[in-house]
């Protein structure tokens, strides 16, 4: 009897030092990093870059991400998070007036002067389609009007830890709506926390019946990834002045985790995109995404005629500019 009590006894003593050995491994496995990769293999067209686990909190890749900069209609983010704090009816109507032309750059906007839209709309509008008229006219039916809905931005940047971070206006027209990679990265996963903001930043297209016309206006996601529909995003938001560049973040899902990427001040139409592609790509396979190379024809071309030549010519450049971009 007192054998078989002993061997009880140092099998409960195996069995809690196993399980105490297990959570150890299991907290150890908590604390490592998620990823481990060479950030050597990763090249970015953007100026400032952060790519950061967003459960852990912890960087995984960064390149000049304390460097302070405009950041264009990123700001709208911090835009949409005030109007939502304020708790505004959202079904309240919401009207463009003079006041939200964009003096500043001459933009271009759909919405008329005169034109109203639900609060709720006007914040989509801003946010999947980055509408400057709506984002100012937002700011304007603002307890105080604008300049207090600035002052609440600035207010809230604060309380967030964006301490480099300034705000003007609620567009982001400004050259002095600045911050880092590093602080607006704490701008994406706190606007993650607003289901509309969710959505509408999620939103591929939507159309609107703007009053008092009644006219129906389709819009279209700033960001190109959004519409594609391969990712996984829960938060986007793209950007262009010049002084910033081309810009834009994403809280987005990537090898089972969420992964906050901050794009800001990339040169060109595609580079913005490109570097989102070629980190997501990184993540998953830890190597540098493989270059596309151009595969030349191997039948060769025929000789014109001096005839057909000219023809052939002014049917090309018909064809280029059926094509060009308006």
């Amino acid at each position: 009897m007192k054998t078989l009590l002993a061997l009880v006894f140092i099998g409960l003593i195996f069995t809690a030092d196993a399980s105490a050995a297990t959570a150890a491994g299991d907290n150890r496995a908590a604390a490592a990093p998620t990823f481990l990769l060479d950030g050597s293999k990763l090249k970015l067209g953007s100026t400032s870059v952060l790519v950061l686990d967003a459960t852990v909190g912890n960087p995984i890749y960064s390149k000049a991400a304390d460097t302070v900069t405009p950041i264009a209609s990123v700001t709208k983010l911090m835009t949409a998070m005030v109007v939502l704090d304020a708790a505004q009816p959202m079904d309240e109507t919401v009207t463009v007036d003079i006041a939200d032309l964009d003096l500043l750059r001459g933009s271009h906007s759909r919405l008329r002067l005169g034109s109203e839209l639900s609060r709720r709309e006007m914040l989509r509008l801003a946010l999947m389609a980055s509408e400057n008229r709506a984002a100012s006219s937002l700011s304007r039916h603002y307890p105080g009007g604008a300049p207090a809905f600035v002052a609440a931005m600035n207010k809230k940047a604060a309380a967030l830890g964006m301490v480099h971070t300034h705000f003007s206006d609620a567009t982001g027209l400004s050259s002095e709506n600045v911050s880092t990679a590093n602080e607006v990265a704490l701008m994406v996963k706190a606007s993650a926390a607003y289901p509309m903001i969710r959505d509408a930043t999620t939103t591929s297209s939507h159309y609107v019946e703007v009053q008092p016309t009644g006219t129906m206006l389709g819009f279209n996601n700033t960001n190109s990834l959004v519409r594609g529909g391969e990712w996984d995003i829960q938060v986007s938001k793209t950007g262009f002045i010049r002084e910033a560049g081309k810009c834009l973040v994403m809280l987005a899902t990537i090898a089972s985790r969420p992964i906050v990427i901050v794009l800001l001040d990339s040169v060109g139409k595609l580079t913005r995109v490109g570097d989102a592609n070629r980190v997501k790509y990184w993540l998953e396979t830890g190597e540098a995404m493989p270059v596309l190379k151009a595969v030349k024809s191997a039948i060769k071309p025929k000789r014109l005629s001096k005839a057909a030549a000219p023809k052939l010519a002014r049917a090309g450049a018909l064809s280029r500019a059926k094509l060009a971009p308006a």
